[in-house]
């Protein structure tokens, strides 16, 4: 059954941009198999689940970075879409060359919203993507909710002038606005002023973030500063390896697994 036919998708779209639109910060535990989307979905406060795509490539011995092939890629989504009745949206990477048709594909799987990479590409041609990407969800009669990412602090030069850096990331950032997507994506930005001062630039509830370990500030504190998401991108997958390492450690050791286990599958 094609997207455009599925009378569902449209309003967990609708549910998914709502979310993003809503004063209160939309927090989401990223997934990468059915077992986790499973997990999440069930966990009080869940209410919409997000792919990361690191951890899908991981989970099938690829690097990051479009290494996986987009079918296979697409073939796990389209299981966690399956497994869940939250609005899920998809880590699109750059768009695997092709934006919008990788867009298309992620709708007709059954996803309502993606995160798309500039990886620095000339800004003219980053906007055209994320058109590209939004006119791809208009055709299959949805709002997609297209968390449009620049990696102007990932790739910048550790030599320039910080403030440089973010003029660019809020140059791009406004216009990705300008061409309709809804929210915003700027990794590694965690420094509460820097937050204070993109917000500022773009407006309450347009900006979203990825949150890192012992780094980052917790969620009730974005809140109150005016972002809209906070996602955990691979971190979440590495919280579990994390688990499951000490575990095994421990076993090896001569002990046993923890006593708290929960059956969780």
């Amino acid at each position: 059954m094609t997207a455009s036919a599925r009378p569902d998708l449209a309003a967990r779209a609708r549910t998914l941009l709502d979310l993003h639109t809503a004063p209160e910060i939309l927090t989401l535990a990223n997934v990468w198999d059915v077992v986790s989307a499973q997990v999440v979905s069930a966990t009080p406060g869940a209410k919409a689940l997000a792919t990361a795509s690191h951890s899908i490539a991981a989970t099938f011995g690829y690097q990051d970075g479009e290494n996986i092939p987009l079918e296979l890629h697409l073939d796990m989504v389209r299981r966690i879409v399956q497994a869940t009745t939250l609005p899920v949206s998809m880590d699109l990477e750059s768009g695997y060359g092709h934006p919008g048709e990788t867009a298309r594909k992620a709708i007709e799987a059954g996803v309502v919203g993606g995160n798309l990479e500039d990886a620095m590409k000339p800004l003219d041609e980053a906007v055209a993507a994320v058109k590209a990407v939004l006119a791809a969800g208009r055709s299959a009669g949805i709002e997609f909710v297209l968390n449009a990412r620049t990696d102007a602090l990932v790739k910048a030069d550790p030599a320039a002038p910080r403030q440089e850096v973010l003029d660019e990331a809020i140059r791009r950032s406004q216009a990705f606005l300008e061409a309709g997507a809804p929210v915003v994506f700027i990794p590694r930005l965690a420094a509460r002023d820097e937050i204070e001062t993109v917000v500022n630039a773009l407006g309450r509830g347009k900006l979203t973030l990825i949150g890192i370990p012992g780094v980052s500030l917790p969620a009730s504190e974005l809140e109150k500063l005016g972002v809209a998401r906070l996602s955990t991108g691979p971190f979440t997958q590495r919280v579990a390896l994390t688990a499951l390492q000490d575990a095994a450690a421990a076993l090896f050791a001569g002990g046993m697994l923890p006593a708290d286990t929960r059956a969780l599958n």
